[in-house]
């Protein structure tokens, strides 16, 4: 058994972690931190776990005065606020994994240009590795400091990974459309999330800027063997959970869809959690599971390759990945806990 503390959680992501860890056979919670909450049950913030985690909450000071007394941290909370807590947690030899966005960019200017925020951290930014376990298994299983990768990123990263690792499209001509439920946005009051404000409308947002962005190029760019920009445009759905990502590209060469199909299926033979599926996705077929489903189509009037992709944005996209992070550098079934 391992002892794990989580700092933040009551926010969306915070209780669906807590969720997780709870259900784990092999994870015992030692701590829960918030600070809007501290000294109140777990339950009565989230009413549903009544007589099942009724954990008093810590605020964060306390939470980092127990780091050392823990095995795993995750910290799941807004960007800029994980540096202190990451610190601590690798100066006492603990492993950390990071649900916020502090420590996935690998260039710290290109940080602190897109979320306007100072990094604090620089020096353990090369120690940390992108958490994505279907690209990075191996380095993830020796890492002390995981990256846990976002929601509109994991969608996107893992339906093009394969064609530009394979060569598949030009990596010029690559268009993510992107679309997330109101729970991505995280648990705040915030007015254009108010029901009746989001409600019976879509909207695109982010246009050109969204945060996102560098962090799907950069892994992006891993893959292809040289740098990737692409058109990345998100838009928000007046659902409650699920991202769906549709991208497009141009097929370099002369690739079948059926071809295009079995590459892909060859590609994540071994990730337990990506399903290659021959039909239209929908956001409800991945709804509180740990999978990513992956349709593959091809226009043959254009010559563009059409990926879809469907995941739940706070299990794949978020804590369910954490866990699978998790189970990796422990040494566990990458599915315990998840299946």
């Amino acid at each position: 058994m391992i002892k794990a503390g989580i700092i933040g959680a009551t926010g969306y992501a915070g209780q669906e972690l807590t969720k997780l860890l709870n259900k784990h056979p092999k994870v015992i919670i030692e701590f829960l931190s918030s600070n809007s909450y501290s000294g109140k049950p777990f339950s009565e913030i989230y009413p549903h776990f009544i007589g099942i985690i009724d954990k008093v909450l810590i605020s964060t000071d306390d939470a980092l005065k127990k780091i050392p007394d823990i095995d795993v941290l995750f910290t799941a909370l807004p960007h800029g606020t994980a540096f202190d807590f990451v610190k601590k947690a690798f100066d006492s030899g603990i492993k950390v994994i990071d649900l916020g966005a502090d420590f996935r960019l690998n260039d710290i200017e290109t940080f602190e240009n897109w979320y306007k925020t100072k990094h604090t951290a620089k020096d353990l930014l090369e120690k940390a590795v992108y958490g994505l376990p279907e690209l990075w298994k191996d380095n993830i299983k020796g890492s002390q400091i995981i990256a846990n990768p976002g929601c509109y990123t994991t969608a996107s990263i893992l339906a093009l990974a394969p064609a530009l690792k394979l060569k598949l499209i030009d990596a010029e001509t690559i268009i993510v459309d992107a679309k997330s439920g109101v729970t991505g946005a995280g648990r705040k009051a915030d007015i254009p999330l108010l029901f009746s404000e989001c409600g019976e409308s879509v909207k695109a947002y982010g246009i050109a800027s969204h945060r996102h962005t560098p962090e799907i190029e950069q892994e992006l760019s891993k893959m292809y063997g040289s740098k990737v920009q692409i058109t990345f445009t998100p838009h928000l759905i007046p659902m409650q959970k699920g991202i769906l990502s549709t991208c497009y590209a141009q097929i370099a060469g002369s690739y079948s869809k059926e071809e295009i199909h079995q590459l892909y299926k060859d590609f994540y033979k071994d990730a337990p959690f990506v399903r290659i599926r021959e039909d239209y996705l929908e956001t409800r077929f991945v709804k509180d599971t740990n999978y990513c489903d992956i349709s593959i189509w091809t226009d043959k009037r254009t010559n563009r390759l059409i990926v879809t992709s469907a995941l739940d944005n706070l299990v794949k996209g978020a804590s369910g990945q954490a866990v699978q992070n998790m189970n990796i550098v422990f040494g566990f079934d990458e599915k315990e806990g998840l299946c």
